[in-house]
């Protein structure tokens, strides 16, 4: 008992020979002008601590520190880089004595940090590095100084109401971060500890709000932090955005080397709106350009609901009108990228096209985005592709080669555009390339080459025998021919190859066979006004009764010319029956011929 009696009263002697110490003969005011000194020293930004320093000793020895601001660089707006209201921070006085830090808490409240950058590239972080001789230490100076610690224990830290305004004055806009709240609970190096933030974010063009918690641990040597089950849940805000509000849901895990500046994550739950994905990230840092390899699995997607609903008779005056004064897409961005994009997707539906099982391979490296593959399948067919775009111009250039096969084209068609024009099982082909992104030239600055084939097909809006059939009936006086048949011509191959130029699509050997007819001829096909213009011609291969007709038509080997006119949405044909015509005097002209010869053979066998 008498040796804890007198372990009691060294102790509680020792606690309060420190706080005289403290409070008498060392006066944290003191120090400030050496701290203001060496920041100028270092730094050459102005230090300003406004209110007196305070100490803080039960049940920790702490401090307590108020009006402290830190200047930007001379010439900038605002002049504060930082202020900060109030930040308390108390360690443990023993662990001090063994090389251990503990520190009871940290507390930051009422913070504001402006980060400016200029128009000529500088930015509130210019001279914040130190002096040549900081930068001269070694990391393996460093790294020794951080093994002699034997430990860190943090009992918890609070941030609180802190605000980060970043400001660009080459864009002229200022975007503000308010970080409501971020704590750290207990924390000790090889353990996890909680953490949690809540922040909202006031961009150009919308607001966002965001909140998160999960655990961190940080390794006894300094070299690996684990984050775990990080809950993130963020919500959007803007009229730009689909509906105007969109919310996500991130569930991840993730992993830091620091000392090899790399990172994986394993995203465990992606959800935006009614779209999930799963995956992988990796990112190594340790370069100039941080190479970012993402390797992800979504399920349905559908565009057609996260886009907002239009109506594009009324958008089509505006696109004419504001064309001329269209720019090109900065993608100056991609330059600074090295990415590496593996992507598997259950379906998608876009613009009311509905495809499904994609794997997409993309790249991009040194401004160039390659698009390595890119399959789906699509009606019953194949669609794939490769292209390539090149943003280290200032106009964008890009290439592409596409393949379908076997893709049922009459429910495509009628999906993308509400068009009800051609049936069959289509097998297309194209190889193009161009410059600039800007809508309007991509159309018009396209270069391609290609080759179409669809088998077992029917054109709709046109009867081809029955227009003949009922040409040929008036034309031998018969004026009641009325075309009740359905309008459409079956045909067993439709082919033909094609260029594209200006937005002129050229096909110089159009080819259709069917049972009756042949068809056979050119035209071109304008993108930009979606106009047809057709010259062909028809040719009888049988009866126009059918396959089951008796004889041969009378107009079987005669080529009637046929033009197809109109817009891509209202095709029109028209038959040139001046060719019927003239093979109806010539069937009249061969008949009196006939009965000439009879009738003069007649009478020369009479002698």
């Amino acid at each position: 008992m008498t040796f804890i009696k007198w372990l009691l009263a060294i102790l509680v002697t020792f606690v309060v020979a420190v706080t005289l110490y403290l409070t008498v003969f060392f006066d944290p005011n003191d120090f400030k002008p050496e701290v203001v000194n060496a920041v100028k020293k270092q730094t050459g930004r102005e230090l300003v601590i406004t209110e007196d320093l305070s100490w803080t000793f039960f049940p920790t020895v702490g401090i307590n520190l108020g009006g402290v601001s830190l200047s930007n660089p001379e010439g900038f707006t605002p002049k504060s880089m930082l202020e900060v209201h109030k930040a308390v921070a108390e360690v443990e006085l023993m662990p001090l004595f063994s090389k251990q830090i503990e520190i009871a808490q940290l507390s930051l409240d009422g913070a504001k940090i402006n980060l400016v950058t200029r128009k000529n590239g500088s930015s509130s972080f210019d001279g914040l590095t130190g002096s040549a001789a900081d930068k001269s230490s070694t990391p393996s100076e460093s790294s020794l100084s951080q093994a002699k610690l034997a430990s860190i224990d943090v009992g918890g830290v609070s941030i609180t109401n802190t605000q980060i305004n970043l400001i660009d004055e080459a864009k002229g806009q200022t975007e503000t971060v308010t970080l409501k709240q971020f704590t750290l609970g207990a924390f000790s190096l090889d353990k996890l500890a909680p953490i949690a933030y809540e922040l909202t974010a006031s961009l150009p063009d919308m607001t966002l709000s965001s909140k998160g918690e999960g655990q961190i641990k940080l390794s006894r040597d300094f070299n690996q932090l684990v984050i775990e089950k990080l809950d993130i849940v963020t919500q959007v805000e803007g009229d730009a955005i689909p509906h105007k509000k969109l919310t996500a849901e991130v569930s991840v895990n993730s992993q830091i080397a620091l000392d090899k500046k790399q990172l994986s994550a394993d995203i465990n739950k992606f959800a935006l709106e009614d779209i999930s994905a799963t995956g992988k990230l990796a990112v190594h840092y340790a370069g100039k350009v941080p190479q970012i390899n993402a390797n992800l699995q979504l399920g349905d997607i559908d565009l057609d609901a996260l886009l907002p609903k239009s109506d594009m008779a009324e958008k089509q005056p505006v696109i004419a009108s504001t064309s001329s004064q269209a720019i090109e897409p900065d993608l100056t961005a991609l330059n600074g990228l090295d990415a590496r994009l593996t992507l598997a997707v259950k379906s998608i539906k876009v613009a009311n096209l509905s495809t499904q099982n994609w794997l997409i391979d993309l790249g991009i490296k040194n401004g160039v985005v390659d698009l390595k593959q890119l399959s789906a399948d699509l009606y019953q067919g194949k669609l794939m592709l490769n292209a390539q775009v090149d943003a280290r111009s200032k106009v964008a250039s890009y290439q592409f080669d596409k393949q379908i096969s076997a893709v049922q084209i009459q429910p495509l068609l009628k999906d993308a555009a509400e068009l009800e024009v051609l049936a069959g099982t289509a097998n297309f082909s194209v190889k193009g390339k161009g410059k600039s992104l800007i809508p309007e030239h991509l159309k018009k600055n396209l270069l391609a080459n290609g080759r179409f084939e669809i088998t077992d097909g029917a054109l709709y809006g046109v009867n081809i025998p029955q227009m003949i059939r009922s040409a040929q009936a008036k034309l031998k006086g018969d004026m009641s021919a009325e075309t009740q048949e359905e309008r459409k011509t079956d045909f067993s191959s439709l082919t033909g190859n094609f260029s594209l130029e200006h937005g002129v699509a050229a096909n110089p050997d159009l080819a259709m066979s069917s049972p009756l007819i042949r068809l056979a001829g050119k035209g071109s096909a304008n993108l930009l006004t979606q106009t047809l213009d057709y010259r062909l011609t028809t040719s009888l291969v049988n009866s126009l009764k059918g396959q089951g007709g008796s004889g041969k038509d009378a107009l079987a080997g005669i080529d009637i010319p046929l033009a197809i006119t109109g817009t891509f949405q209202k095709p029109e044909y028209a038959l040139d029956t001046q060719a019927l015509l003239n093979n109806q005097l010539k069937e009249e002209t061969d008949k009196a011929k006939e009965k000439l010869k009879d009738s003069l053979l007649k009478k020369l066998g009479g002698f």
